[in-house]
Order: structure tokens, then C-alpha cells, then sequence
């Protein structure tokens, strides 16, 4: 069930409502909206996925020509149903009329159901839907603020809706891999999710700060393997979005930030010109603190002059400045022109597989031992006391997560905790994931 109509009558508002759930950004201006948004949705018995898009007919900013209406044409493209969104304040506009011609001619087998919204005051909600009997279709006054009429709407909608197609497709039991694309304006994520999806699923464009909305993407590889790609807002330093004269930014990184939440594998995307800022070590402490897979990718590597830099030096300077992630995955790639997008697929399979993997106690206390063979426990100065590790086990995955059982956890200091990390990465792998080290000592005798 594709949402459209003029900008700014309040489709995601409809959407955010019929989901149950803040998914897309609403503010008051119109262009808001731009890449399309899915999720899903129930009413009564019926489950389906409602399609955000954004206004068409729009002279929408700056973006290139019709890239807006280009996502809502592909959104309506791919619905069954659609709910044209008019603003019933506003009355019945041209622009309106103009949609409901389009969508006439260009898709008359698609049931169509006309939505007037902003009809908050139900005394005056007839009134208000007077004119739009004139489309030759039945009006129904909700509104998506307040919810007032929009059962009486899903009620006919659930109606409209054709038959499954068939059982569901995704019947392995395993969730898809989320994995978020994260990084400052402008940088290239838009153009590396579509690279990978293999279609535009978000516009791409040289102006800063195109994509709003967090759009998730369901990508199905060659393999069979499932993603969940989260194509996010570019992420500024704080002062500058609470200057910012876009109300909306602050909401878009707001959702940003979500998203890495709910992701198992951050994808950094920096610009190879620009090289690493500041926003980026923030970024990068961030994905560490949450516990997630990282792969950096330097995007625009096809404007880097070679004679400077080596994929190897650049491997090596990124790690040097994002310590946090010094163990992550790096991959320099074009991603408008789709070079090296396989490694970067490569990169975010082999992270997310390790954030996931779960090691057999016996290979973890046989490393324990070795580690403590080459390098024994310290001494605690001024005592005679010297640390013992008993045995380590694994707690969790998603990070992996280990719990190291020793005599008092005291007698550990950093240095040997952080040589204790590099054991387990060197001899047992987990590239692309964080490691979550957890040091209990022996309960004290009453």
C-alpha cells in the first residue's frame, strides 16, 4: 500500500499512524520526505507493508529533476493498493488533480482510495470533504495527528487488498544481518546502498544532507544470504545541527543514531578527499561504546592521487586515528562508479559472522594458557599477591563476550587486560567485531 500526494499534506504523519509507530520524519515543511520508506502494518486479519513516498508535483528544493517523484513513482510501481492523501484545509488543489489523472492513466488496475486528512474537527469533516465527490471517488476524512477516521479508512482499505501472493518467502528462522551506513553529509552512503541493493533505493545528490529518514532496504545476494541495509541522514557535529536553520536535521539524527542501535554491523563511510575528521573518531567511539561490527569504508577513492596513497596506507592511517576500531575492517571504494562494492559486501558478511560467533570453551582456555605461559599475571607491588586465572568462558555473542575467572580482578591492571584482547584476536581472528572482556574475581569470606 503505497501513501501519495502533494508535499506536506501529511503522508508520513498517515504513515507513523497506520504503523503504530514513529518511523518516518514528520515536520512542518513541505519536501521533507524524500527516499521512499517500508513497514509493516495489521488491521483486522490483514497484514501488509505500507509504502512512504515522498510529494509529487513538488519543486522540490534543490535535488535533481523529479529525484523525489522518481522514489514515489517506483514506491507506486510496486504497490497493490494506493491512498491518495489530499490536505482537506487546503481544499481540492490542482496539484491534486494532477496526481489522480497520472495515476489513472499510468495505473488503472491499482485500486484506488482517497484520503482527505487534517479533518481534526469532526462537526466540520463533511463540509470539509464536500468537494473532492468531484474526483469520482468516495472521500473518507481522517486525520493522522489525532487518529480520528482513519479505522473507518482501514476498514475500506483492508477491503481493497488483494489475496496473498503466497507463503512467506523468508522462512529461515536466522534474522537478516541490519547492517547501518553511517558517516557525515555527503560522503557517499546513499550511493553505496544502492550500489549494493543494485537499484536507487535513495537519492543520490552533491548537495548535503539528501537523505532524512533512516530507509531500511531488504537485500536477498546471490547467495541466498539476507541484509537489512539502513541508509541514514549524515551526522554533523551537535553545535552545528542546533544551529542549523533545518528543523528536521536534529530529528533525522536523532534516527541516525537509532539506527546504529538496532544494526549488528556499522558501515563508516569516509570521504578519501576530506580524509578523517574529528565527527568520524566521534562517530567511530560511539560504534565501539554500542558494541557493534564496524567496517570503514573510504568512499571516493577514484579522486585520491595514487602516488600518495596505497590501499595499505590508508588501512594502516585509519586505523591509527580511529583507535576505538583499530580492529575494523577497511575497504576503499568508488561507490557511485560500483568499484570494490563486492569487498565492502565482503567486509560486512565476515564482520557480522564474527559479532555473531560463539568459541568452544577448550580453544578459549587453551589460548588462556598459552597467553599466560608467554606473559604471566603481574605481581601487585608492595605484596606478594601475584593474579591467577582459574578459567575464561564465553558469555554472549553480538559482541562476543567473555568472562575471565580469576583470584581478584584487582591484580589485573589494563596493560595486561588490553595484551590478554590482543590474544584472542591473534590466535582465535574476530576482525570487524569489538570484544567485551569481563574480569570476576573470587567472592570474599564473611
Amino acid at each position: 500500500v503505497a501513501i501519495v500526494g502533494r508535499p506536506n499534506v501529511g503522508k508520513s504523519a498517515l504513515f507513523n499512524r497506520i504503523a503504530g509507530a514513529s518511523v518516518a520524519v514528520v515536520f512542518d515543511q513541505p519536501g521533507v520526505t524524500r527516499d521512499r520508506l517500508y513497514t509493516r502494518a495489521f488491521w483486522g486479519d490483514k497484514e501488509f507493508v505500507m509504502i512512504d513516498t515522498g510529494g509529487l508535483m513538488s519543486d522540490a528544493t534543490r535535488l535533481p529533476p523529479d529525484a523525489i517523484e522518481r522514489q514515489a513513482a517506483a514506491g507506486v510501481a510496486e504497490a497493490d493498493t494506493v491512498i491518495l492523501l489530499v490536505d482537506g484545509q487546503a481544499g481540492l488543489q490542482p496539484g491534486d488533480e494532477e496526481i489522480l489523472s497520472w495515476l489513472r492513466s499510468n495505473h488503472p488496475s491499482k485500486s484506488l482510495l482517497l484520503a482527505v486528512n487534517k479533518c481534526e474537527n469532526v462537526a466540520k469533516a463533511d463540509q470539509m470533504v464536500a468537494e473532492f465527490w468531484s474526483t469520482g471517488l468516495e472521500p473518507h476524512a481522517v486525520s493522522a495527528i489525532s487518529g480520528t477516521g482513519t479505522g473507518e479508512m482501514l476498514d475500506v482499505l483492508a477491503k481493497m487488498l488483494p489475496p496473498p501472493t503466497g507463503a512467506e518467502q523468508d522462512d529461515d528462522p536466522d534474522r537478516p544481518l541490519a547492517v547501518a551506513i553511517v558517516g557525515r553529509p555527503n560522503v557517499g552512503k546513499s550511493s553505496l546502498l544502492n550500489a549494493i541493493a543494485g537499484e536507487e533505493r535513495s537519492i543520490v545528490c552533491d548537495m548535503s544532507g539528501t537523505t532524512r529518514d533512516a530507509v531500511d532496504t531488504k537485500v536477498t545476494l546471490p547467495t541466498g544470504k539476507k541484509l537489512t541495509l539502513i541508509d541514514t541522514a549524515g551526522i554533523r557535529k551537535r553545535s552545528r545541527v542546533a544551529d542549523s536553520p533545518d528543523g528536521a536535521e536534529q530529528i533525522s539524527v536523532d534516527r541516525a543514531m537509532r539506527a546504529v542501535r538496532r544494526a549488528d554491523v556499522a558501515v563508516l563511510v569516509i570521504d578519501a578527499v576530506e580524509g578523517i575528521t574529528q565527527q568520524d573518531f566521534r562517530l567511530s567511539e560511539l560504534f565501539a561504546a554500542e558494541g557493534k561490527a564496524v567496517v570503514v569504508v573510504v568512499n571516493k577513492w577514484d579522486r585520491v592521487d595514487p602516488r600518495l596513497w596505497t590501499v595499505e596506507k590508508m588501512a594502516e592511517n585509519v586505523r591509527t586515528q580511529l583507535r576505538h576500531v583499530a580492529w575494523a575492517s577497511v575497504v576503499c571504494t568508488s561507490a557511485i562508479y560500483g568499484r570494490h562494492v563486492e569487498d565492502v559486501l565482503e567486509a560486512v558478511l565476515d564482520a557480522g559472522a564474527q559479532h555473531r560467533r560463539r568459541v568452544p570453551t577448550a580453544t578459549l582456555n587453551m589460548v588462556l594458557r598459552e597467553a599466560t605461559q608467554w606473559k604471566s599475571p603481574p605481581t601487585q607491588r608492595g605484596s606478594l599477591r601475584k593474579g591467577r586465572i582459574y578459567y575464561a568462558t564465553q558469555a554472549g555473542a553480538r559482541p562476543p563476550s567473555f568472562v575471565f575467572f580469576v583470584n581478584d580482578e584487582k591484580l589485573f591492571p589494563d596493560d595486561y587486560r588490553r595484551y590478554m584482547e590482543r590474544q584472542l584476536r591473534d590466535n582465535i581472528g574476530f576482525p570487524g567485531s569489538p570484544l567485551r572482556l569481563f574480569w570476576r574475581g573470587k567472592p570474599k569470606r564473611e
